[in-house]
């Protein structure tokens, strides 16, 4: 049985051993990521909003990108949520139902200039915030 230094079998099991120095590896088989995501690995989630805010874009940009805290339904986690498009602030009321996803920055991390924010809301009540910029739809009162 040959189990020198350059033996199939031992090439095999130092690779293995040498894979966890590897932190991406490492993260990926302990699933550090759904454990630290508030969504818990789910595309979208609903929630309630606690209140509007305006954040600041990074340099060089100027502007007060319009966004949302979220209290997540599922596991009562607060998360900020972005407001796409020219006047969807006016749409969202406290204590609306929305359903947020991921806003699409590299890693799941925030997107653009605005710093600190991951997700998007996607629908308000159950009606697409797309829709109600665009004027086709309109708020259902609850």
């Amino acid at each position: 049985m040959a189990n020198g230094k350059y033996a199939a079998r031992k090439l095999k099991q130092d690779r293995q051993r040498h894979r966890w120095s590897d932190s991406q590896y490492a993260r990926r088989e302990r699933g550090l990521r759904e454990k630290t995501d508030p969504l818990e690995g789910a595309p979208q989630a609903r929630g309630i909003v606690l209140e509007k805010i305006a954040i600041e874009a990074k340099q060089p940009n100027s502007a007060l990108r319009k966004c949302v805290r979220v209290q997540l339904i599922k596991n009562g986690k607060q998360v900020s949520a972005f407001l796409p498009g020219d006047g969807a602030v006016s749409f969202i009321d406290e204590h609306d139902e929305v359903t947020i996803a991921g806003i699409g920055g590299a890693k799941g991390r925030a997107m653009g200039d605005i710093s600190g924010v991951n997700y998007k809301v996607e629908k308000v009540n159950g009606v697409s915030l797309e829709e109600l910029v665009r004027g086709n739809q309109e708020k259902p009162v609850r």
